[in-house]
């Protein structure tokens, strides 16, 4: 039995598995959702990096930061926190949220507000 358990290990290391991501490290990066933008509309994010994303709402209205392509790249510390399928997260009027990932593939991604993009409200996710 320990011999299975050793070939396992070193398939895991052969295969290059990856380490599990160092949430605690996180690098904040704020995002204000008013009416109708997103301020900043552009991030530039490295890939391989863990990032914690605080979205604020301080608006009436609720505001989603829909980006489906990135996310879909991205891993999540809690996946459960996408809505409609796994494409945005959902922040409600006068209110926040915090979403702890890491950009896995570089690449320029769209990021909109499933309900405001008519008004606007869109910007881009680069991965470097």
């Amino acid at each position: 039995m320990a011999g299975l358990v050793r070939l396992g290990l070193a398939v895991l290391v052969l295969c290059g598995a990856a380490p599990a991501p160092d949430w605690a490290a996180a690098k904040q990066v704020d995002v204000t959702m008013t009416e109708y933008r997103f301020v900043p509309d552009h991030l530039t994010l490295q890939r391989g990096t863990v990032y914690r994303l605080h979205l604020i709402n301080p608006g009436k209205e609720l505001h989603e930061f829909t980006a489906a392509a990135f996310f879909a790249t991205a891993t999540l510390r809690e996946p459960r926190m996408l809505v409609n399928g796994g494409q945005e997260i959902s922040v409600p009027a006068g209110g926040s949220a915090d979403v702890d990932f890491v950009a896995n593939r570089a690449g320029v991604f769209g990021l909109t507000c499933a309900d405001h993009d008519w008004a606007g409200m869109v910007g881009e996710i680069v991965v470097k």
